[in-house]
């Protein structure tokens, strides 16, 4: 099993980023490695990260401004080889087709329920980590 897991966790408002800490807490599931987290509170910052490598999810703000979680996620599938497994965050769980738009791999409402979420960010972590190109 590898040391830590990479989540790059992508909003403009620093609250959502530390629900979404809180939520995962320091590792989502027993049966995964300690998390390390990634913040970012903008697109360049979250393509740099991305271009330098190393993430296993990244947890994308939906309602993030001026670019919004959907829309990157969206462009990033496009653009990042190999991108890894995207856990949006919705405003309101009729946005569900959107997530499904934007490509995104699971999705799940703010405000960030713990268990929800983590199970969500576990099931990623699993399916990324246990794929050889990880």
């Amino acid at each position: 099993m590898r040391a830590t897991a990479r989540v790059l966790v992508y909003s403009d408002d620093a609250g959502t980023r530390e629900q979404v800490r809180l939520a995962a807490g320091r590792r989502p599931a027993a049966d995964l490695p300690p998390v390390e987290f990634l913040e970012c509170a903008t697109l360049p910052a979250v393509l740099s990260e991305l271009d330098a490598g190393g993430i296993d999810v990244c947890v994308l703000d939906g309602e993030a401004v001026p670019a919004g979680g959907m829309g990157v996620c969206r462009q990033i599938k496009d653009e990042i080889f190999r991108c890894p497994p995207v856990l949006l965050l919705m405003g309101r769980p009729q946005d569900a087709w959107l997530a499904t738009w934007s490509r995104a791999d699971a999705a799940v409402t703010l405000p960030v329920d713990p268990v929800e979420f983590a199970a969500a960010l576990a099931g990623l972590l699993r399916s990324r980590l246990s794929s050889p190109a990880a």
